[in-house]
């Protein structure tokens, strides 16, 4: 009797070494050249981490001055961990620091006075970027984000 996962032209196992030298014997997910579907998981979030970063931290307007910034940050960080983008850890501890932030806002206006007027804020809030959709479990690496425009100063009344 032969056995069917022994063929010659491609492993038909996960490659994936562990730090103490064992293999991983799950099946070689089919839409990935080497790992399971665990492990080709896991290699997408690695790669994507510093991408994802950027964009999620990415504010309305360059700053965390006002609470929309730091509530636009937190929404596309909802969005990352409701897509399994990120780890809950992660999500966790970057939702306690938006707390953090969001508690200090009034101390950072008295030290800093600002105002923006209503048709700025209706521009900054229409450029803003949308949090890029997951990249599929694929062989081709992830691509490169297009720049993103600076965000215009606020202007003064």
């Amino acid at each position: 009797m032969t056995n069917p996962n022994s063929g010659t032209s491609a492993a038909p196992r996960c490659q994936f070494q562990f730090s103490d030298g064992r293999s991983c014997r799950m099946l070689r997910s089919p839409l990935h050249s080497s790992f399971c579907a665990f492990h080709a998981k896991q290699e997408l979030q690695l790669l994507e981490s510093q991408r994802l970063g950027a964009e999620i931290s990415a504010s309305l307007n360059g700053d965390f001055l006002t609470a929309t910034d730091i509530n636009h940050v937190l929404d596309k960080l909802f969005t990352a961990g409701a897509q399994d983008r990120i780890p809950p850890r992660k999500a966790a501890i970057l939702t306690y620091l938006g707390q953090v932030m969001l508690s200090s806002l009034p101390y950072v206006k008295r030290e800093f006075p600002f105002a923006y007027k209503f048709d700025h804020w209706n521009k900054v809030l229409a450029n803003a970027a949308p949090l890029s959709t997951p990249p599929a479990l694929t062989d081709s690496p992830p691509e490169c984000p297009a720049e993103l425009p600076e965000p215009d100063s606020p202007e003064e009344e």
